[in-house]
């Protein structure tokens, strides 16, 4: 690239927790660049393009934008601050020269902060520190910028990173200054003039094309798309170029089909691209993430990031219930491995492979979030599946044989009248208590690393036990020697034993047996979880029995059955309540529970075997 061209050009990531409101901040990057003409209708959190992102107020997927500002392109890349989505966060770092980290003024630093911003530091980049929400009435800037030098502190930030220029703003409101005050008439400026000043301009090598990949999409109309950084040289469309894994082997040979950059949210074709820019190309079907794209001409890979191993697995598999097709399109074993396999394409963080009966799938992530948001998005697509309980993976130690699992660091932020049960439930869970200190208004922060298995289900747990007070905080922290058994569910289950529709009259009779799961008139079957037992046994019950009819009229007051609310059940809730032996049911319309052998002669059959194998 030429030099003036490059010093025109600032990569930047944007890192920050989840909803400190770092996609509120790209939308005003964009409107204030005069990205957004006068008279454009603009979507809220353009950045978050997933109905789930904005469903759930997390990004999921790195996006990439590009705003001009006099005559300096700014590329910006918007990171999930998520850690289950942490494969996309390594490799985004790597193509960009600074960082702006976002911090929420009230909430301060949180660990998904620190997650990404550990991975940026490791990697050189000098970040702007930029303190958002200062309009929130219980906002204290000044302590949350000594708690932010003390993260850089305790992640080994060197001296140039350490002395961080710092901003003060409300990304809601459009405006950034150097004082918590203001002036807040300049709107943006202050911000880009700093990044400006603050972000060097990308440096290149000399020498052919060579780029890493770093996000991988599948295109329907263009196959694969693999987003990086150009390291050196330049590319034109049609032009020839290979693929070398990390470990220098050929994968594949083919030629550009397309470039394409980013100008504002549009991607634009280009007829060439120069080092230093990000860009996608597309024509190859082999290639992926931490591969070195390159001139046929090279022989040398670029050094890659390599990816976290997952930590969680679950077996997809085809919903075989009674009620199986009637809810759904998608519903073969084959429609569902062909959707699973296109979604380990474009997610290099999750990993599929197909269990020995043919009719299932396991499929391992980075946490049960990222498994649940794949599910939901299947569901919306039209799916019909079963998954099994979310399961850790566990590695063995090749030294010593033994099985060591995946440990957490849990941050949670509690009233202090509720911290006593919370330190007793993450106990039960096999988790050590590593700090406890006041957070400020009668509030205690209780840092533990805990095993991954014992969190799973833990959240819905921890909202009831605080009255909705507690805010729980995730990251993989490494792996640590087994720590034996945790104790599950303490409840049996409710199980119908007929197939129809549930009367209100047969659910009034079994209240007293447990809470119910369902509402009359909903389709059960025959081994259908339909309610939770108040006793530690399984309880097979009739929901469809009605009331005996007599032809004699009467006036009772029983006529009007009045029900207690069931328990609903979400699709995380879900997977977090059932055992091994059961399932979950995943339809467009429906989540339900089962067990996973219907017939209760199976149950018992295959209860013996594990009792036996036990």
């Amino acid at each position: 690239m030429k030099k003036n061209q490059l010093m025109n050009l600032r990569n930047v990531a944007i890192i920050a927790h989840v909803d400190h409101g770092k996609t509120t901040l790209v939308d005003r990057l964009l409107q204030q660049s005069g990205t957004y003409r006068d008279n454009q209708r603009v979507v809220e959190r353009a950045m978050d393009s997933n109905d789930l992102e904005r469903e759930r107020g997390i990004t999921i997927l790195a996006k990439a934008a590009s705003v001009q500002w006099n005559d300096i392109r700014i590329n910006i890349v918007d990171t999930p601050g998520h850690a289950d989505f942490g494969g996309e966060v390594e490799r985004i770092l790597n193509m960009v020269d600074g960082a702006l980290v976002l911090v929420d003024a009230a909430e301060g630093p949180l660990p998904q902060t620190k997650f990404v911003v550990s991975k940026a530091l490791k990697v050189g980049l000098k970040p702007i520190v930029v303190i958002n929400k200062v309009d929130r009435p219980d906002a204290r800037p000044t302590e949350v910028i000594n708690e932010v030098f003390d993260l850089f502190a305790a992640l080994d930030a060197n001296d140039e990173q350490l002395d961080f220029p710092i901003l003060y703003g409300s990304a809601k409101q459009g405006w950034m200054a150097d004082s918590p005050e203001g002036p807040q008439d300049a709107g943006m400026q202050p911000l880009f003039d700093l990044i400006v000043r603050h972000v060097p301009p990308p440096q290149v090598e000399d020498g052919p094309f060579r780029m890493i990949g770093t996000i991988i999409e599948a295109n329907p109309y263009l196959g694969r798309v693999i987003t990086g950084r150009i390291s050196s040289g330049m590319i034109k469309p049609n032009q020839s170029i290979k693929v070398l894994a990390r470990d220098g082997k050929l994968i594949e040979q083919g030629r550009i089909s397309k470039i394409l950059a980013f100008r504002g949210l549009e991607r634009t074709p280009l007829e060439e691209a120069m080092a230093g820019d990000i860009v996608a190309i597309a024509g190859l079907t082999k290639g992926t993430v931490a591969d070195t794209f390159c001139d046929p001409a090279v022989e040398q890979p670029l050094p890659a990031q390599p990816i976290d191993p997952p930590t969680v697995s679950m077996t997809f598999m085809v919903n075989n219930s009674p009620l199986a097709g009637t809810e759904g399109s998608k519903v073969t074993s084959r429609m569902i491995r062909d959707r699973l396999l296109r979604e380990a394409e474009g997610n290099v963080a999750l990993r599929v492979t197909e269990a020995a009966d043919k009719d299932s799938m396991e499929v391992s992530g980075r946490g049960e979030l990222q498994l649940a948001i794949l599910i939901e998005t299947m569901r919306r697509e039209g799916f019909e599946l079963s998954v099994s309980r979310p399961r850790v993976v566990l590695k063995k130690d090749e030294a010593s044989g033994e099985w060591r699992e995946p440990i957490e660091e849990v941050m949670i932020d509690v009233d202090e009248e509720h911290s006593g049960v919370v330190v007793q439930k993450m106990s039960e869970r096999k988790a050590e208590m590593m700090e406890m200190k006041p957070s400020g208004g009668n509030r205690l922060r209780l840092v533990f690393h805990a095993p991954t298995r014992g969190l799973i289900g833990y959240q819905g747990e921890l909202l009831t036990d605080t009255r909705g007070t507690a805010i729980m905080n995730r990251l993989f922290h490494g792996y640590a020697p087994y720590k034996g058994d945790i104790r599950g569910r303490r409840n049996g289950v409710l199980i119908s034993n007929e197939q129809g529709e549930a009367v209100a009259y047969a659910m009034f009779k079994l209240e007293d047996r447990g809470p119910m799961m369902i509402e009359p008139g909903w389709r059960v079957y025959r081994g259908m979880i339909v309610g939770e037992h108040t006793r530690d046994n399984d309880l097979e019950i009739n929901v469809l029995k009605g009331k005996q009819l007599t032809n004699i009229r009467t006036t009772s007051k029983d006529e009007a059955v009045r029900l207690t609310p069931p328990i609903k059940m979400t699709l995380e809730k879900a997977l977090a309540y059932i055992e091994d032996d059961e399932l979950v049911e995943v339809t467009p319309k429906s989540i339900r529970l089962r067990k996973k052998h219907l017939d209760p002669n199976e149950r018992k059959r295959a209860e013996k075997t594990r009792e036996m194998v036990a």
